[in-house]
């Protein structure tokens, strides 16, 4: 146990000395290399194209190095376009008001709600439940696993770790209460299935936001440059027919990988049932909270899927389909669920509504908007001045001037994946996606299936406790060797992408748009 303890000690001061060094080295390196390519003579490119990459190449690597914090970098690009002359203020940080911004804002107030008032646990305590479950170690590490994909593809991710961490804990306990009764004792930071439950756990989190597109951040991120650069708009209602299928594909291929290395070694575990019954009491039954904020999130669920059974129940081009489209956008759909939430009373008498905004404000993650909204500036700037074209150009000409589908979506996928695990899987998105849809459309390819793979690629950080808020929550309870991580990780994500994320994105995303 001392041995692990400071094995544990030594790989955390090695990583707090490389991310010391890394910060270091990108304050100071990347302006110098920012500096040295605006000095390099590009006639192919405008000034102002040329001052934007510049500007590209300093906000990257802040972004990967993170010397700044990384939404200071989002807000730095747009300031350093304007100051420069690339483009107008108005210009620069309009993208900051695109309606993706209010989709994502409405979400994280809805989530906000459900966290706020224990909806997220009544849905989890719910499914560890059911008869099937019981006290089958296999079914609770499945029913753990469901509880957590389904929760995150509406919560974020690291809300829904850190919900489901006490529940993990709290089964853990009861094992080891078992064993001890029969005279084993074991040590939870060297036993197999506490490593597993902790995995699938932090997994689980990261998979279940390819659900919809307000799951993780690159979804909307990948949406809002194809909707910005090549006039594209994929429906709520549209991700989620992959997205559900990209999730039960990933679910799957996780729980086979750590059923088979963290395998149980009881039958059942004693006192499981009763420990999930303890909790459901403790909530107690339904408050007036809870159900004015299911109303609210089924406001905004069926608002976000209508679209997609009017146009199966429709013809194409139908009055009321159009009519519906511009009405109820997606946006529109997650802030009017939202705003309904200071609508609803708890107690109309004391004035008390289902959420206070003091309360709303806490679950919005600004930084998350702010770097959304960067990234969305730069790449419309880049696609304004030229540089995405050039970019994309340079790119074709270096693979030989002819590209196919498959090889942009596993060059970009496997980028988007790398970069995924060492730093934000937002920043990743930012930086890559503009790219990728350029070089799609100077292909002359489609730039849905690329971008699809980008978003799903980068849910896939599962490496490294760095990788994913997920990951680093699970890893602070000790249970998980980093060696564990990295080797279950390496798994799951090259058999991921290899057999799901390219294959899906191309085949797939191809058919479902004709």
């Amino acid at each position: 146990m001392r041995k692990l303890g400071q094995d544990a000690l030594a790989i955390k001061r090695a990583e707090q000395s490389f991310d010391r060094k890394r910060r270091t080295v990108g304050l100071f390196g990347a302006p110098v290399l920012a500096l040295l390519i605006f000095m390099t003579p590009i006639d192919a490119l405008t000034l102002e194209a040329h001052k934007l990459l510049s500007i590209m190449v300093l906000v990257a690597l802040w972004w990967i190095t993170e010397p700044v914090p990384i939404p200071v970098t989002s807000l730095l690009g747009p300031t350093l376009a304007v100051m420069t002359g690339v483009v107008k203020a108005d210009a620069a940080f309009a993208a900051f008001a695109s309606p993706m911004i209010f989709l994502f804002m409405g979400g994280f107030i809805l989530a906000k709600a459900m966290m706020l008032h224990g909806l997220d646990k009544r849905f989890s305590y719910w499914i560890l439940s059911r008869k099937w479950v019981g006290s089958n170690p296999r079914r609770i590490f499945l029913a753990i696993g469901m509880a957590a994909a389904l929760c995150s593809g509406w919560v974020s991710n690291t809300a829904t770790a850190a919900m489901m961490l006490p529940i993990c804990l709290g089964l853990l306990s009861a094992i080891k209460d078992m064993l001890a009764a029969n005279g084993k004792e074991i040590d939870l930071s060297e036993y197999k299935y506490a490593t597993g439950l902790m995995l699938m756990t932090a997994y689980s989190a990261s998979i279940g936001g390819v659900l919809t597109p307000i799951g993780t951040p690159p979804n909307l991120i990948m949406l809002g440059f194809l909707d910005q650069m090549a006039d594209v708009h994929i429906s709520f209602f549209q991700w989620m027919e992959w997205g559900f299928i990209a999730m039960v594909i990933y679910f799957a291929i996780a729980y086979v990988v750590l059923t088979r290395l963290f395998p149980a070694d009881v039958e059942r575990i004693e006192g499981a049932e009763e420990f999930i019954a303890g909790r459901i009491a403790e909530l107690g039954s339904w408050t007036r909270a809870q159900k004015n904020t299911l109303i609210c999130f089924a406001v905004a669920v069926v608002l976000w899927v209508m679209p997609g059974f009017l146009s199966m129940a429709l013809p194409p081009g139908d009055p009321v389909l159009k009519m519906y489209n511009r009405l109820f956008p997606e946006a529109i759909a997650a802030m009017g669920g939202a705003l309904l939430l200071f609508l609803m009373p708890i107690n109309f008498s004391e004035r008390r509504f289902t959420i206070r905004w003091e309360e709303a404000k806490e679950g919005i993650e600004w930084g998350t908007l702010i770097l959304f909204g960067g990234g969305l500036a730069m790449g419309s700037m880049m696609y304004k001045t030229g540089l995405s074209a050039w970019i994309g150009d340079l790119i074709v000409g270096s693979m030989g001037g002819s590209v196919s589908q498959v090889t942009i979506v596993a060059v970009f996928s496997v980028m988007a994946l790398l970069l995924s695990e060492l730093t934000s899987h937002t920043a990743a998105t930012n930086m890559i996606g503009p790219l990728a849809i350029t070089v799609a459309v100077s292909a002359g390819l489609s730039p849905i299936p690329v971008a699809v793979g980008i978003a799903l690629s980068a849910s896939l950080g599962f490496m490294l406790p760095v990788s994913t808020p997920p990951n680093a929550i699970v890893y602070a309870t000790g249970y998980i060797p980093i060696t564990k991580m990295l080797s279950t990780g390496v798994y799951i994500d090259i058999i991921g992408i290899g057999c799901v994320t390219i294959p899906l994105s191309i085949y797939f995303v191809t058919w479902v748009l004709g």
